[in-house]
């Protein structure tokens, strides 16, 4: 196998983080991505929930999606861009 095999797209990457969301996230990411929005990665903290983060087109903006789907512009925890 060549080291271009083993490689992760971000396609593929997306991919792999879509299957840790619920269907609520994924509907509001659904319309959320018509906008430009993405998926970036998924935080874990110990003995809690997953909270998926996501950004903006401009990667001037980012926020969480709620269990429930909602979209929360204001974590309570910091995010370095």
């Amino acid at each position: 196998m060549g080291a271009s095999e083993r490689r992760t797209t971000p396609h593929q990457l997306s991919r792999e983080l879509r299957r840790e969301l619920n269907e609520a996230q994924i509907d509001t990411l659904a319309g959320l991505e018509r906008f430009g929005w993405e998926l970036k990665f998924i935080r874990k903290p110990l003995f809690k929930e997953s909270i998926p983060v996501i950004f903006d087109g401009d990667r001037k903006v980012f926020a969480i999606l709620e269990p429930d789907g909602k979209l929360n512009e204001h974590p309570s925890f910091p995010i370095r861009h």
